[in-house]
């Protein structure tokens, strides 16, 4: 029997997601991406999972979508039908925990997409992003063009859009892009620590909150300051 695409393993009170297709650098292909929305889609029903992990296997993070289904394919990027059962940014947007993204390798274009989606990333020594849409003649579709900039900066993110050239682990941890960079052994551990602590709290507060930050992004700072009160008068009555 083939290895699965995904793995998904539940420990106490959080869940690891791991991308396997290793040897095409964990690429997505539509059945990997179908497996991830699946499963994001299952643990949003289970409440005993407090957070979640998302990683790849082997020495990379996620090299995007996998190029080659969709040259075999007549419908090209068809093939991924993005905007329905494949929807990851649906998937992750309305999965209510935290999700902890640890970028052991290289994170390009899809799957530099695909890290941001996260609340908390790590990255390893050897983690290193790119956005190669320019490159490959491909317009970005989950948010890279819009959340870049708003997190390392318009110049920055410009220069990593219309070069394609790769932002190390040091330099994504110098422009706020991932909490911090770990030694490549330790990294699955640090994110188990950080999904034990979130475990450890209140689980409603945790959704609250995580939907009070994600809410206030997307406005300014006045407005975000009479959400955050109106909600603060409505839990602690």
């Amino acid at each position: 029997m083939s290895e699965p695409q995904l793995i998904v393993e539940r420990e106490d009170g959080y869940a690891v997601l791991t991308l396997n297709r290793p040897e095409a650098r964990n690429a997505l292909s539509p059945q990997l991406l179908l497996d991830l929305c699946a499963a994001f889609r299952l643990l949003k029903g289970e409440p005993d999972i407090r957070a979640v992990i998302l990683t790849g296997a082997g020495t990379a993070f996620c090299a995007g979508l996998d190029l080659k289904a969709m040259a075999d394919s007549e419908s090209g990027i068809g093939v991924y039908n993005i905007h329905a059962e494949h929807d990851i940014t649906a998937a992750m947007t309305f999965f209510d925990r935290p999700i902890i993204v640890g970028v052991n390798g290289v994170a390009a274009t899809g799957g530099f997409e695909l890290a941001l989606m996260g609340d908390i990333l790590l990255a390893s020594q050897e983690g290193r992003f790119a956005d190669t849409h320019c490159r490959v003649g491909l317009a970005p579709g989950w948010g890279l063009s819009q959340k870049l900039a708003r997190i390392i900066g318009p110049s920055r993110a410009r220069e990593a859009h219309f070069t394609a050239n790769f932002i190390s682990a040091q330099q994504a941890a110098d422009w706020g892009l991932v909490s911090r960079v770990v030694a490549s052994e330790k990294l699955l551990d640090e994110c188990r620590k950080v999904a034990a602590d979130i475990a450890s709290c209140v689980p409603e507060t945790v959704k609250l909150y995580k939907q009070m930050v994600n809410d206030g992004l997307q406005t300014d700072l006045a407005a975000g300051l009479v959400m955050e009160r109106n909600v603060m008068t409505q839990v602690n009555r």
